[in-house]
């Protein structure tokens, strides 16, 4: 999506160290949701919400609601993950095979790159 050296290497789709690529929000989603016990693909302000729980023991219960008691999520992160698609950076630098190691933008990172993107698409 954006690599800050040149376009060239966004246009032909190359992976280098401290690109910025879209990442699906799925596996993150499904994480989140096993680890604080929240789903955060559903949507808060409308419709029904299905209760298709499935049962836990008390002791896990515990723990979910002991971590979701001091979890806060970002609001820009909240808004990529209902639409399924999250920016993260690439931390390691590539081989041949594509494989590479990165981490998922937030905070003043994420304000950041996605200023730059919105300067990118009205040029």
């Amino acid at each position: 999506v954006y690599n800050a050296t040149s376009n060239e290497l966004v246009r032909t789709k190359t992976l280098t160290k401290n690109t910025v690529v879209q990442i699906d929000a799925h596996p993150f989603l499904q994480w989140y949701s096993k680890h604080y016990g929240i789903d955060l693909h559903k949507k808060k302000k409308g419709g029904k919400e299905e209760d298709t729980e499935e049962k836990k023991s008390f002791k896990v219960l515990g723990k979910q609601q002991a971590r979701a008691a001091g979890q806060k999520i970002d609001p820009t992160l909240d808004d990529q993950f209902q639409t399924g698609r999250l920016l993260a950076c690439i931390a390691s630098r590539p081989g041949q095979s594509g494989r590479c190691d990165g981490y998922v933008l937030e905070g003043e990172e994420l304000a950041f790159y996605k200023k730059k993107l919105e300067k990118k698409k009205k040029n």
